[in-house]
């Protein structure tokens, strides 16, 4: 049985646009291990803003498996591709894995801190963004320059500003 564990190894499939969790489910009832990191993330709507899971990496999923194992993957709808590198199916090593598991569990609850930017995603202020100088259980303060003010604002109503480097 231990020797069966070492050959399985994790690899990369690609899936069709948006079906990366339901590829998730249908792989799982196959009995074979899958991964699919998730991050929390703001979705604005003309209406309000919802806070939803959404793939770290769009249209790819991890599945742990023997070699032998993974042209039969290729039968589960929503599956596109296997991921190669060099001609073979690509191999994601185990300290990889760990290395984006430890980086999830570190961005958890951390999308903005004091001295950030952060843009207001509903209300009166929508797309005003300003400098956080506070952080509170339920909203956080911005500093607007613009306007030369402060104001609070709900948690769930701002997103860090993302910027082009």
């Amino acid at each position: 049985m231990e020797n069966a564990v070492k050959d399985l190894n994790w690899y990369v499939l690609y899936t069709s646009p948006r079906a990366e969790k339901q590829v998730r489910e249908r792989i799982s009832l196959q009995q074979v291990e899958c991964w699919l990191p998730l991050h929390r993330t703001p979705r604005v709507w003309s209406d309000r803003v919802k806070w939803v899971d959404a793939p770290l990496f769009h249209s790819y999923i991890f599945v742990r498996c023997a070699k032998e194992q993974l042209s039969s993957l290729l039968k589960v709808y929503g599956v596109s591709r296997i991921v190669y590198y060099d001609g073979k199916p690509a191999v994601i090593r185990r300290k990889e894995i760990e290395a984006i598991r430890d980086f999830l569990a570190q961005a958890a609850g951390h999308s903005l801190l004091v001295g950030d930017e952060a843009e207001i995603l509903a209300g009166a202020m929508k797309s005003i963004s300003g400098k956080v100088r506070k952080i509170k259980k339920s909203c956080l303060v911005l500093y607007i320059e613009q306007l030369g003010a402060t104001v609070s604002v709900n948690l769930s109503d701002v997103a860090p500003v993302k910027r082009l480097k």
